[in-house]
């Protein structure tokens, strides 16, 4: 087997299976990805039915990235056959006596900014619009009809397999133990044997810190465990894609669902509400307490959403200490490349794998990536107190 190559991919999850694929449409065969489980495991972030993907974000530098991010999915449609992306729209509410609704304000001042339209709405325009939910306080929301779901399995599993069409190499079952720069590259030490390259991309998710500790690099990274959960409601016609949005409850928690898709039921989580664990640690147990929550809020404010609970699925969050996404080079190692997705980044994952296949290839991108460099302060300042909220 082949093992030398121009650029090799670590981590096949939503963002380094969009790499391999964006560095595939150029390179072809000097292309190696390596992952250490089965393609479509369950174990770290990119899993599941359903992401949302949006144009509302808190922060401009996202927005300017959303619309590439819509083209970088299309792109992969046209070429594939298969669908990833499915309009919903979304409703985003904080009540008006919160001390988070100023979020919405953030919100709105950041789409203002980029020129994303939007609607203001309060509890009346949102249960005009959407019967199913009940609130019974004033809130000040926002709909965007923009937003949607992209297929993380389906986007996950279509981005492999056009990148082996395209002719690169996509190892699973390969666990990495260690990386070795050399003058003229990289080498990466697994238990199938060593593979060499001129450059590398890092995109390991919850195990980035553990395999950058061979090159003395450390982002501090904190991993959570988080959770959703299917209810297989009985009013199906009621939460059908085109009849129910995506939505987002900003207040003591950020409580967000979608409509029925993947399964025959609802799905729901709490953002960023699980501990923190290692790859190691981490279980696969759903945690009671968050579902109770989520259940009490849903009861209260949308119960035709609830059912039977179908199940509770858990995943890890990959986390900067400000939350934001992590794309560089190595200063000490320019021919590494590092990214991490901070926990929502997989609607962005297609164009991410296209930045970094540039940034491999030709040594820059004019996407605007600088507000997630490697220095900041959320990365060099150990006393940098962690913000995890969205």
């Amino acid at each position: 087997m082949k093992t030398d190559y121009e650029y090799i991919v670590l981590g096949c999850g939503g963002i380094g299976s969009a790499t391999a694929y964006w560095l595939s449409r150029r390179k072809s065969k000097d292309v190696l990805g390596i992952e250490q489980f089965e393609h479509g495991h369950h174990h770290g972030g990119s899993q599941d039915h359903s992401r949302i993907i949006r144009l509302t974000y808190y922060y401009p530098q996202y927005i300017r990235l959303a619309p590439a991010s819509y083209a970088a999915w299309h792109t992969l449609e046209e070429e594939s056959g298969i669908q990833m992306v499915f309009k919903t729209g979304s409703i985003q509410f904080s009540p008006v006596d919160h001390p988070y609704r100023y979020e919405i304000d953030k919100y709105t001042n950041a789409m203002d900014e980029t020129g994303v339209p939007y609607d203001r709405v309060d509890a009346d325009e949102i249960a005009k619009r959407f019967p199913q939910f009940r609130l019974k306080y004033e809130v000040d929301g926002i709909y965007q009809a923009d937003t949607g779901l992209v297929d993380a399995s389906r986007g996950n599993a279509t981005h492999v397999a056009m990148a082996r069409y395209r002719g690169a190499t996509m190892l699973d079952n390969c666990e990495a133990t260690r990386i070795i720069p050399t003058d003229t590259g990289v080498t990466i030490e697994t238990k199938q044997g060593n593979f060499s390259c001129r450059k590398l991309i890092v995109t390991a998710g919850a195990w980035t810190d553990r395999l950058l500790t061979s090159v003395n690099v450390n982002l501090s990274l904190t991993v959570t465990q988080e959770q959703v959960t299917y209810y297989a409601t009985p009013n199906l016609p009621d939460f059908a894609i085109g009849k129910f949005p995506i939505f987002i409850s900003h207040a003591d928690e950020s409580i967000y669902g979608f409509p029925i898709y993947g399964e025959v039921a609802t799905k729901v989580g709490i953002d960023a509400s699980g501990p923190a664990v290692t790859t190691d640690t981490r279980t696969y147990d759903p945690d009671a307490e968050r579902e109770r929550r989520q259940e009490a809020w849903l009861k209260e404010n949308i119960p035709g959403f609830l059912g039977p609970k179908l199940y509770t699925k858990t995943c890890l969050y990959t986390m900067p200490k400000d939350r934001h996404f992590v794309i560089d080079t190595l200063p000490e190692h320019p021919q590494i490349i590092v990214c991490v997705g901070a926990g929502h980044a997989y609607k962005f994952s297609g164009i991410l794998g296209k930045i970094l296949s540039e940034l491999a290839i030709d040594g820059h991108t004019d996407y605007p990536i600088e507000p997630f460099a490697l220095q900041r302060d959320a990365i060099t300042d150990p006393n940098f107190k962690p913000v995890f909220r969205m």
